[in-house]
């Protein structure tokens, strides 16, 4: 047998690089698209669900039996409940408001316990996702707190996979990578690795309207705060652990209209469904081109499927009372 695998776990990386022909036409550059879900459980973060895991049963941190306790917009908790599933292990996940029933669905299909949290409250209130997760990892025996946010598993397993796949396929050729950062893994790992190859190639993180990241790498302190935003899974009210600024050349505003709108243009123009994280992602990278003077080959990374938001990214009357179409 060949190209086999022992178990759905190993399946994970490896996702292909493609082009896309009707976005890049009449710009001048060629954008291309990593399709993160393609991966087994359907998103970037299978990654980090399986290297966090990993690295807490080296540690002996996780236990066997043990329960793993996470807070996460969804897709996080997909990969982690994913490889939990093949270890045996148990998890309660703790989720705002704003995420999609399509995700909340998929993790108790996974057997993991779900609780859903106000998305309209300060990090630091008793009633926010975070500070949630931290009361229920108290109150459960032999539980781990996987901290995607400051767990530096997490960007090391960019800087290990991510990264070295994206060299191997573009190589020299790639010269700015866009991404979105929730917990910050992502674009720092990649970013880390991409600038030790090639010092050249530009970092561009992609960020909601209402994040504070815009405000901290351009003025080095939040100056408008943060407000509520449709996007899922990207931008923060406070600065993680996993978010490294210094791998970043620019920082991207978008909002969330644009954002739906290039999500929506994907699937009709280019044929792949992904969710509106992906859109902004590209939508900043079209912005960023903008002011390039020379062809570029702009490489944005699209972290999950558009399937876990039909019923709103894909849902007219859904996007008509959110004043998004």
């Amino acid at each position: 047998m060949k190209k086999v695998y022992q178990n759905v776990v190993d399946a994970i990386g490896w996702t292909p690089i493609v082009r896309l022909p009707r976005i890049s036409k009449d710009t001048g550059h060629t954008f291309w698209a990593k399709l993160e879900f393609m991966n087994p459980g359907g998103s970037v973060k299978d990654r980090i669900g399986a290297a966090i895991i990993e690295e807490a049963e080296k540690s002996g941190a996780l236990k066997p039996g043990g329960t793993i306790v996470e807070a996460t917009s969804g897709n996080t908790g997909l990969g982690i409940a994913m490889v939990a599933a093949v270890k045996g292990y148990k998890c309660i996940f703790v989720m705002p408001d704003k995420v999609s029933e399509e995700k909340r669905a998929i993790l108790r299909a996974y057997g993991a316990e779900v609780v859903i949290t106000p998305s309209s409250v300060e990090p630091t209130d008793p009633r926010s996702y975070v500070m949630t997760a931290q009361r229920i990892l108290k109150e459960t025996p032999n539980s781990f707190h996987a901290n995607q946010f400051n767990n530096g598993a997490n960007p090391l397993a960019h800087y290990k996979t991510t990264g070295p796949e994206i060299w191997e396929q573009m190589g020299t050729e790639v010269d700015a990578f866009f991404g979105g950062m929730g917990t910050g893994g992502t674009v720092s790992g990649v970013g880390r690795y991409l600038k030790e190859k090639n010092p050249n190639v530009k970092i561009v993180l992609a960020d909601p309207i209402g994040s504070i990241l815009y405000d901290l790498y351009y003025h080095g302190k939040v100056i408008t705060g943060a407000k509520p935003y449709k996007v899922e899974g990207v931008g923060e009210d406070m600065l993680p652990a996993n978010v490294h600024l210094q791998y970043l050349d620019a920082v991207i505003s978008m909002d969330d209209k644009r954002a739906f709108a290039m999500t929506r243009r994907l699937i009709a123009e280019e044929g792949i469904c992904v969710g509106p994280s992906s859109g902004m992602a590209l939508a900043c990278a079209v912005e960023y081109s903008k002011t390039l003077k020379k062809p570029s080959n702009l490489l944005v990374l699209f972290p999950d499927n558009g399937r876990a938001y039909l019923s709103k990214t894909f849902n007219d009357q859904w996007m008509k009372e959110n004043g998004l179409l």
